[in-house]
């Protein structure tokens, strides 16, 4: 846990200390695997060799004379020493030495070497200073046994072994950790300008500047980070202009109401109406707007409902041409008020899953909204039909329609992309964008195409139920 308060910096340097100490330790055990497995192997099977090969020399009768002439001789020339004795208690005579505190023979060397088995002698003998390999091979005579053959070579030490190698390898780290060195400290720079850029710019945005942005020159992965970074400022920058432009309509939305209020109601106080019917009238509108007040904090609320992600629907099999005819139901006095005639053809086998209230609230809002933007005796026409494993429901109209420019906007809050009609109206924007946020919620999708002066026509997809 300590390490998590070093800088990025200090970091790459202790990795590259650690790396170094790794390579360090690692050398030392490959250097120690040489010796042990390869040198001490080696020195090992050369001394069984030339036992085995000296004691061929031992054909028949009793050890002396030219064998031993022999030994003498090869004593000379070889780096190994030999000794050839005719009893195994002369054995210590010729090498008087413990191998590790243990004396030369045994009685289980004993018992192989009668059976005419050579023995094997390794350890560390204190008056060498070093540790020793020997072997002993009986000397034998039609099964007979007539002497013995010593034969040993003290290990040289490892430093000894390698006393050429270790300054090379020794060199060539201090080179290696140097030229490493120089490199990762001369790529420091351009390895953390990008953080440090990040850094730097990171305390703007949580100061509020959503202005800059990162610049990207290479294709790795802190260039990929700095896009994230960017895309991920974008969207902050994007939020926070929604915010302030919802404040400002929900500031512009309540002042219009909050305005006739306190006009009327002041009007009241210091009564200046006097006229009974002037003032019924005055009572009227501020009750009027204050029903618009609170509609629009109650479609708000919603609103910010139906976007909690812990919100959630109560789902059942729904049967799609019932739940339209029983919203059509509900807006049948508002579409007879404007003479308005409705049509649709439905398919009645088509079920979704989701929630009844909430389905029916997306018709009703569209349908409000057609009849609101359509003319006098203009038709609305609705149908609904299958496609892709999808639910289509269609609802067109045939009244003043949006502007192309408008249409990207349309189902965000507050939104209108007629402006000179809302007193007339009543709207706020919110009811798309609470169909939009039910139809997201029911996995489904809602689309718009319209044409200034033709009408609009709105697409509802909903995912069928399987069964």
């Amino acid at each position: 846990m300590k390490n998590s308060n070093l800088t990025l910096n200090k970091k790459v340097s202790l990795l590259l200390l650690s790396s170094l100490l790794l390579t360090i330790v690692f050398s030392f055990l490959f250097i120690h695997f040489l010796y042990k497995d390869l040198y001490i192997g080696t020195v090992k099977e050369s001394l069984l060799y030339q036992g085995q090969r000296t004691a061929d020399h031992y054909h028949y009768g009793d050890v002396s004379g030219s064998v031993k002439d022999k030994i003498l001789w090869y004593n000379v020339i070889s780096p190994y020493e030999v000794a050839v004795v005719e009893d195994l208690d002369d054995l210590t005579i010729r090498f008087p030495y413990l191998i590790d505190q243990k004396s030369l023979i045994t009685n289980e060397d004993k018992r192989e070497l009668a059976k005419g088995n050579r023995i094997m002698k390794e350890g560390y003998v204190e008056e060498f200073n070093r540790n020793v390999i020997g072997a002993i091979f009986p000397l034998m005579n039609e099964e007979k046994l007539m002497g013995y053959l010593l034969i040993y070579i003290p290990l040289a030490e490892m430093t000894e072994v390698f006393s050429r190698g270790i300054p090379i390898l020794v060199l060539t780290g201090v080179m290696f950790y140097f030229v490493l060195f120089l490199v990762i400290q001369s790529s420091l720079g351009s390895l953390f300008k990008p953080i440090r850029e990040m850094q730097l710019f990171s305390n703007k945005v949580a100061k509020g500047d959503f202005s800059g942005r990162l610049h990207v020159h290479s294709k790795d992965e802190m260039a990929e980070l700095a896009l994230t970074f960017n895309s991920m400022v974008e969207s902050l920058q994007h939020q926070e202009e929604r915010k302030r432009q919802f404040l400002a309509n929900v500031a512009h939305e309540l002042r219009t109401p909050l305005t006739y209020i306190g006009g009327y109601a002041k009007a009241l106080t210091d009564r200046v109406q006097t006229n009974p019917e002037e003032m019924e009238e005055s009572l009227h509108l501020i009750q009027k707007e204050s029903i618009r007040m609170q509609r629009l904090i109650t479609e708000l609320l919603e609103l910010n409902k139906l976007e909690d992600s812990s919100f959630s629907l109560d789902i059942e099999p729904i049967v799609l041409s019932q739940l339209i005819m029983d919203t059509l139901t509900l807006i049948f006095s508002q579409a007879k008020m404007k003479k308005i005639e409705i049509n649709h053809q439905l398919n009645e086998e088509s079920i979704i899953n989701g929630d009844p209230d909430r389905v029916m609230q997306v018709f009703y809002n569209v349908l409000d909204n057609a009849l609101k933007y359509s003319t006098e005796k203009s038709p609305i026409f609705i149908q609904s039909y299958e496609e892709d494993g999808m639910a289509v429901v269609k609802i067109q109209d045939s009244g003043i329609g949006i502007p192309e420019e408008s249409l990207s906007q349309i189902g965000e809050r507050f939104y209108r992309s007629d402006l000179s009609r809302t007193r007339n109206t009543g709207g706020y924007g919110l009811g798309l964008s609470i169909a939009k946020e039910i139809m997201h919620k029911h996995g489904g999708s809602f689309s718009i195409q319209s044409s200034e002066g033709k009408g609009t026509t709105v697409y509802l997809l909903f995912p069928l139920l399987d069964i």
